[in-house]
């Protein structure tokens, strides 16, 4: 099983101010997880290209791409919202985030890995079609998924986020297009204080309480997610992988554990061999323990590589 690790040295210049918790600390944390794992070489690491415009218009309007990419400070901080900023390197590390979920999508269609874990910041789930908050600038995965289905001739793909927030972007991108199935599930109430509304039927919202356990997940991936991917048969998976639902984060109040993160990482693998060729491209969202986060991203692309 070949997977690949995709990021971008400038992923890590992106920063939104002294103790914002989506810091580059996130990604310095699983590099060093990587290699005092001694597991690096174990995948195949590569860097990301630079999403164009044209590609991020695949999802994102004209006008929300100029409005980041015209805001971007020559110094200091251009201020989105009360909790996404831009600093001289966002635009660079959002079109190089971007670029990875596309390219890694183009990798695994095109046979050259089997699965790829983008290790990428800024996040994405919270980006939607025309607007950038919750620390997202441009939805990653959303962008990824529709460049599977308008440039790389598939027809199904499923978007799977267990992020502990709703991923109200990717809602906003795909809701009512019976092409892509996404299923999660997400802490409520929690921002963005979305989900829990009637949806269209592509849509497989599960909101949970606080305190929410591994057990409780795994019970509601058995009796939700998984019946409804197995009917949708998707032709490739993508994760908004969060890693905050961890009972040791200090945004999320959920209490997940790395193992559950590798179970889940386990059931949509057996999901892709049946029906998809095995093709799973995973995007890092949430996750602001650092230790717990890169112990977790550990389990999750273990999980991916076949290594446990």
């Amino acid at each position: 099983m070949s997977t690949a690790i995709y990021t971008h040295p400038t992923c890590q210049l992106h920063e939104m101010g002294y103790g914002h918790p989506e810091s580059p600390a996130r990604l310095i944390a699983i590099n060093q997880a990587l290699v005092a794992g001694k597991i690096g070489d174990q995948f195949i690491q590569l860097e990301a290209p630079l999403a164009t415009e044209t590609q991020l218009a695949l999802v994102h309007s004209e006008e929300h791409i100029r409005h980041i990419k015209k805001h971007r400070p020559e110094r200091g901080y251009f201020q989105i919202d009360a909790d996404t900023t831009l600093n001289p390197s966002s635009w660079t590390a959002a079109c190089a985030a971007a670029g990875a979920a596309i390219e890694a999508t183009s990798a695994v269609i095109e046979g050259r890995v089997d699965n790829a874990f983008c290790a990428i910041r800024p996040p994405g789930h919270h980006a939607t079609p025309t607007a950038a908050m919750g620390f997202c600038l441009f939805n990653n995965i959303a962008l990824a998924a529709r460049h599977a289905l308008s440039n790389c001739g598939l027809e199904r793909v499923a978007i799977i986020d267990f992020d502990v927030h709703h991923g109200n972007g990717t809602q906003a991108a795909f809701q009512g297009d019976e092409r892509v199935l996404m299923v999660s599930f997400f802490q409520h109430p929690l921002y963005p204080y979305s989900g829990t509304e009637v949806s269209s039927s592509n849509m497989i919202n599960v909101p949970v309480p606080a305190n929410t356990d591994g057990r409780a997940v795994r019970a509601l991936v058995e009796q939700h997610w998984l019946p409804a991917l197995h009917q949708h048969k998707p032709q490739m998976i993508f994760i908004s992988a969060g890693f905050d639902a961890h009972r040791d984060d200090p945004i999320g109040q959920m209490a997940l554990v790395e193992l559950d993160y590798l179970w889940m990482t386990q059931q949509l693998k057996h999901i892709a061999q049946l029906y998809s060729q095995g093709r799973i491209v995973s995007c890092l969202e949430g996750g602001y323990n650092t230790s717990a986060l890169a112990s977790s991203v550990l389990a999750h692309i273990k999980g991916l590589a076949d290594l446990n």
